[in-house]
């Protein structure tokens, strides 16, 4: 031991990291090796410490170890000398998996030969201003970090595209052997090649992404995890009697059945199937290591509850880590995303694949993205549900995407939220807030306007010449984009709070005795006459009209309909009061206790100008004054019914 001590110390490293390294035996072995190879390169020379410390990065980032003389060669020989050239060997020699490295283009891509001048750094290097007075620190690196990578156009872009750049690495299709850790075998280029080919394969302009978000266990695919699959026939499964409570915890000891032969769990399996064991009794595991140290996972264990989907049929059902890799596999996916807690089956994903000879995705782990005032969990969702507080998984209360869909939330500005956060594999808690931001930029661009009453008073224009058409901007500041028509009549309806009978300070809109404009119209109102109903509330109002034209002009427009279509809407504000109901500090009776009972708010006699009879369910639209609003699903031919996405403005009260 003393003698390798010496060994590792003599190409730099400190005598506790020699000994350190010795306890890892594989890595020793290698290291010996290479300093080996490297002594007889130098001959009586030494060794000099920037090549050591190479030498040794170059150990223990190196994952074929038949490359090793071949980069020892060009580390001792000087053609190697930076860490940023070590890195670009490793990457180039990962990407060139069992091939004969052409060395010119091994060095072109390793920079050998290539001498930068600190001048040409400085002018090649891009200086930049910044206003950073108004800007929080988190803002400003973002404002840095695009002057250097380019700020992205969003419109038209995949989240892929948008998130490109040093905090997401993936791999190209049909290169899933450069991403750190995969499994290379004598059969994988093969099976990638096949992949392409049943995917469409890849050009240099497109290539064909598929990913998946990470299943349920029981994702139903039982019928085709049954076949020549069976890891049995391999030899790396066995059936075993051990109890659940025996499995649980570390360090638990190997399984008495490990080593059982193949036909007699072949036959055990087969009974499980049959349904003659009871639940729990037996299991079938695969013989392997995962990477949090724990032995042997389950891939089946047999439940007698019936499925959703094909009833009694079976009675053993594939656990996550049988049917994660394996579903992958056969829709050939090329990334599989997953949370931060599965990073520990990233081992059992690759080595189940490998030992039944399958093409073998690439399982990508990231951080779980939390909002406040809302619950994410599936399990919460479920009982949110069951319990009657939202109507289903698509309830626009909730952050489901079919409940993002279903209140409006545009695609592009759930993609553009996800870019400005980043894929980190922290866990990450944001404000809804800041995803309402983002929805509010992609729809005031893209979303017609149209006027919508929600609180109807009526307006008769006592001396409107005859009824008129009036045409209406669908983008106020480019109307080159379209227009629509809507009725001038004259009876229009205004909102209740559009009017005041006795004039407060600060108020700018209709009063007694203060004229207001009407949007798009051309005329400025003045109040004639105020109607009373029986208890004293005003239910309408006489005005007479004047060409904007001619008088003086108002303090305020506002909106109204005439020969409206009456329509229902439907107002969310957030389903909890506190802003972390999972959180028993906070919330001690539990999530369900904290529900806002002022969430939703029906308002079933609305009124809409016709431009938007014709929308179809998801079509978008911004009600002048009001906020963005998207069709509902429960419309019909007889009432529109429209969700309310996000106010025109953020209330401050809410960040």
């Amino acid at each position: 031991m003393a003698d390798a001590v010496s060994i590792f110390m003599s190409i730099g490293l400190s005598e506790q990291k020699a000994k350190e390294t010795l306890k890892n035996e594989a890595l020793s072995s290698t290291l010996k090796r290479a300093i080996e190879q490297a002594q007889g390169l130098l001959g009586s020379a030494s060794i000099d410490k920037t090549a050591g410390t190479l030498l040794y990065n170059m150990v223990t980032r190196l994952k074929d170890s038949n490359r090793l003389s071949f980069l020892t060669e060009y580390i001792i020989t000087r053609k190697i000398t930076s860490e940023l050239q070590l890195s670009a060997a490793l990457d180039f020699i990962k990407s060139h998996p069992q091939e004969n490295l052409d060395r010119l283009e091994f060095e072109a891509a390793c920079g050998v030969g290539v001498m930068v001048t600190p001048e040409q750094i400085e002018d090649a290097v891009r200086f930049f201003e910044v206003d950073r007075s108004n800007l929080e620190p988190k803002l400003f690196l973002h404002k840095i970090y695009f002057l250097f990578v380019g700020e992205a156009n969003t419109e038209g872009k995949s989240l892929m595209e948008q998130l490109r750049g040093e905090a997401l690495k993936f791999h190209k299709p049909g290169e899933n052997y450069k991403t750190e850790g995969y499994v290379v075998t004598s059969n994988t280029m093969n099976l990638l090649k096949k992949h392409l080919e049943e995917t469409g394969g890849q050009s240099s302009e497109i290539t064909r992404v598929v990913t998946l978000m990470c299943p349920e266990s029981e994702c139903g695919l039982y019928d085709r995890l049954m076949i020549p699959f069976c890891l049995c026939v391999r030899g790396h499964a066995y059936v075993c009697h051990q109890r659940g409570e025996e499995l649980k915890g570390h360090n638990v000891p190997p399984s008495p059945w490990r080593e059982r032969p193949l036909e007699e769990s072949l036959l055990l399996f087969d009974r499980m199937r049959k349904g003659m064991f009871a639940e729990g009794e037996v299991t079938l595991r695969m013989k392997m290591v995962m990477e949090d140290g724990k032995m042997d996972p389950v891939a089946y264990r047999i439940k007698y509850t019936p499925h959703h989907r094909t009833g009694d049929t079976w009675c053993i059902y594939p656990t996550y880590d049988y049917t994660h890799c394996l579903c992958d596999s056969i829709e050939n996916i090329t990334h599989s995303l997953c949370t931060k807690e599965f990073q520990s089956r990233r081992s059992s994903y690759f080595w189940l694949c490998n030992a039944l000879d399958l093409y073998c995705p690439v399982q990508w782990e990231y951080g779980r993205l939390n909002l406040t005032y809302t619950v994410v969990s599936k399990r919460k969702i479920i009982k949110l549900v069951e319990t009657g507080i939202v109507r289903d998984w698509d309830d626009p209360r909730l952050f489901t995407l079919t409940a993002l869909r279903r209140r409006g939330f545009p695609s592009q500005a759930i993609n553009n939220f996800c870019a400005r956060v980043g894929v980190t594999v922290a866990q990450t808690t944001m404000e809804p807030h800041l995803l309402e931001a983002c929805v509010r930029e992609v729809l005031n661009d893209t979303t017609p306007r149209a006027m919508a009453i929600l609180e109807p008073l009526k307006v008769t224009i006592t001396n409107l010449p005859t009824n008129k058409e009036v045409r209406v901007p669908d983008f106020p500041a480019n109307e080159a984009k379209g227009s629509h028509v809507v009725p001038f009549s004259k009876t229009i309806f205004i909102e209740q709070s559009d009017f005041r009978e006795v004039m407060e300070k600060g108020y700018k809109r209709l009063t007694s005795d203060q004229p207001v404009g009407l949007r798009h119209a051309g005329y400025v109102i003045s109040v004639q006459r105020v109607i009373k109903d029986g208890c004293g509330k005003v239910c309408e109002l006489e005005v007479s009209c004047a060409s904007s034209d001619s008088v003086e002009k108002p303090k305020a427009f506002i909106h109204w309909v005439s020969d409206p279509l009456r329509c229902e809407v439907r107002l969310y504000e957030r389903l909890f009061l506190h802003k972390n109901p999972e959180d028993p500090a906070e919330v001690p009776a539990g999530f369900l206790s904290d529900i806002n009972p002022n969430s939703l708010t029906v308002i079933e006699s609305a009124l809409v100008d016709r431009s938007v009879g014709k929308a179809k369910v998801f079509d978008k639209f911004q009600f002048e004054r009001v906020g963005y609003f998207s069709l509902d699903p429960d419309s019909t031919s007889e009432k529109l019914v429209f969700n309310r996405t996000v106010t025109l403005k953020e209330d401050p009260g809410k960040m």
